[in-house]
């Protein structure tokens, strides 16, 4: 069954390789030499942190912002199931489920395809859950297709038996503070996060608390919040979802920042 909790399980993972869209990819967390580092890398340092001294772990990030389900699948899963890892994080879907006219319930009978075809060639599998839009201008619509998704990616992972990082039930990550200035993507500090929760989802210590309160903000006025929703949603949200009506990409031309397995 799909386990969410801390798990007693204490298997030492020697390798990872996670694959997906700019979540992964770690847009949002832009690292000293102009790439992104995101919640993956920084979960496989959790990961490695926890290696005896003379053994190397090794990571992989596949993950390529802008893809499709369609695109992951065609260009990520074989390359997992080539490198072999311990484990695999597969979070794909989201891309699909906020384009109009999507069916959550068609996207979510590709995704089961693919797990089942890593599941059969890999170590563990961790399926993801998507974020609650809640909050989010214009994205809040999408809060029931989003949770349809959810369920079929949770009845998905009971049936292979992966476990789940679930990003719905987070809540830390639904202050403002955990996002990016787009809205879009997490924050440094919302990547740290989500990084600790996948570690406690595997059972394995974390330095600090994922849902660790935020420090109390400065009230705001209605119209100072009013002018900065206005300036978001021109600058980031207007761009971002003409985009995705036309069905362009922003990683048409990025290629995955880790494509083998490196000791880390």
């Amino acid at each position: 069954m799909a386990d969410d909790s801390r798990s007693t399980d204490q298997h030492a993972f020697g390798s990872y390789a996670a694959i997906g869209d700019s979540f992964t990819e770690g847009v949002g967390d832009p690292g000293p030499d102009g790439t992104f580092v995101g919640w993956a890398d920084r979960f496989a340092v959790l990961l490695a942190d926890e290696m005896p001294e003379h053994d190397h772990f090794r990571y992989a990030n596949l993950a390529v912002r802008g893809r499709l389900l369609d695109q992951i699948v065609t260009e990520q899963v074989p390359r997992a199931k080539e490198l072999a890892p311990d484990l695999v994080t597969f979070c794909a879907g989201g891309n699909d489920i906020i384009r109009p006219g999507t069916d959550p319930d068609d996207v979510a009978e590709r995704f089961e395809r693919a797990v089942a075809d890593l599941t059969s060639a890999v170590g563990t599998v961790m399926v993801t859950t998507g974020f609650d839009t809640r909050d989010v201008p214009l994205l809040k619509h999408l809060r029931g297709k989003i949770a349809t998704y959810n369920g079929h990616v949770r009845a998905i992972a009971d049936r292979y038996g992966c476990p789940v990082l679930d990003l719905w039930s987070l809540k830390s990550v639904q202050d403002r503070r955990a996002w990016d200035d787009d809205r879009l993507h997490l924050s440094p500090e919302g990547h740290t996060r989500v990084a600790l929760r996948a570690a406690q989802v595997l059972g394995r210590r974390v330095p600090a608390d994922p849902e660790q309160p935020w420090p109390p903000l400065p009230p705001r006025g209605t119209l100072e919040v009013r002018k900065d929703d206005i300036h978001w949603a021109r600058e980031y949200l207007v761009p971002w979802i003409g985009r995705r009506l036309r069905g362009e990409s922003s990683g048409d031309h990025v290629a995955a920042k880790r494509p083998d397995l490196m000791p880390l």
